[in-house]
């Protein structure tokens, strides 16, 4: 008990200095981008602005304070649940995010369903015959998904679907489930399946990996001389004793999900986090980019810390350590 309580506090105290790490990083580069959010807000007409007005601009958006006194007025108001303000969308950082992670966590989850759902047995078959066509395919699938970049895929399953059957959820306004399921689950299913199939790579290439090597082990010998099924030597034997990798391969593929799904929900018209993130550079609304990106940070943080409790759930091995 002691060993597990010294290794959560271990990672605890990892966790909060990627999370410091992240929010000086994100707070600096923001300021290191050409402009702001004057000539953001104002375009050309920027350059038209008397010194008197400009100098009132920047003592609204907070712009006439040195680096160091807004980098630790934000740290201040986020330790007071205050995120900032939006001066484009009228509202508060916390409101837009909390409307908009709910989006990214429903297409994040349904991504690595369908992933698991591609990757795993998918794997498991290329392991089973290493240099058979079944192997062959399984490869080639998982190079398929490495290799074409997301927006491609997306652009073109959404145009075919769009001119050839008429099918476009995506362009009726996004719906949520408890507005209208039937609707939600149409667009979540194209920009689910374009991230699944990218995401079933790595987790392809994971899970042969992972099974080639238990299925070498003195154990799976052993049950195979005592007679087991292939079907309880594969499930329960060989792919629960593989599962250390698959999980973290899982783990790490759903935190990019929660922040790196941006060109797809932008293609898919998706109002998540990562749209978020890309509209508050766009507008150089630093409030918005900073504090929604460290809340994407933490959620990456958090899966990271499911994700080895959950190792000491299904690994006795793990446990014992």
């Amino acid at each position: 008990m002691r060993v597990l309580e010294s290794a959560v506090v271990k990672k605890a105290a990892g966790s909060l200095a990627t999370l410091v790490g992240v929010a000086i990083f994100v707070f600096f580069m923001l300021r290191a981008i050409p402009g702001d959010a004057i000539s953001a807000s104002l375009g050309t007409e920027a350059a038209g602005l008397t010194e008197v007005q400009r100098k009132s601009l920047e003592e609204y958006y907070g712009l006439d304070q040195s680096l160091a006194s807004q980098f630790f007025s934000w740290v201040g108001n986020l330790f007071q649940g205050n995120l900032g303000f939006s001066v484009r969308a009228q509202q508060s950082v916390l409101d837009l995010t909390a409307a908009a992670l709910p989006v990214t966590f429903q297409l994040a989850v349904f991504a690595i369903i369908l992933a698991l759902a591609i990757g795993v047995p998918v794997g498991m078959l290329a392991a089973s015959r290493v240099g058979k066509p079944r192997d062959v395919i399984g490869q080639a699938l998982s190079l398929i998904g490495l290799s074409v970049p997301a927006f491609l895929l997306a652009t073109t399953l959404l145009t075919f679907l769009a001119v050839n059957l008429g099918f476009n959820p995506n362009g009726l306004g996004y719906k949520t489930f408890f507005e209208d399921p039937v609707v939600n689950l149409q667009q979540m299913l194209l920009p689910s399946l374009v991230l699944g199939f990218g995401i079933s790579a790595p987790i392809i290439r994971t899970t042969r990996a992972a099974v080639l090597d238990v299925s070498g082990q003195d154990f799976v010998r052993t049950a195979k001389a005592k007679g087991v099924s292939t079907r309880r030597l594969q499930f329960k034997h060989i792919l629960r004793n593989a599962l250390i990798p698959i999980v973290t391969m899982t783990g790490l593929q759903f935190g990019y999900l929660l922040g790196g799904a941006v060109v797809v929900e932008q293609i898919f018209s998706l109002p998540g986090v990562g749209r978020q993130v890309l509209t508050g550079i766009q507008q150089k609304e630093y409030a918005l980019v900073q504090s929604t990106v460290l809340v994407i940070a933490a959620a990456f943080v958090i899966v990271n810390l499911l994700t080895d409790l959950l190792y000491r759930a299904i690994d006795p091995r793990v446990r014992a350590e």
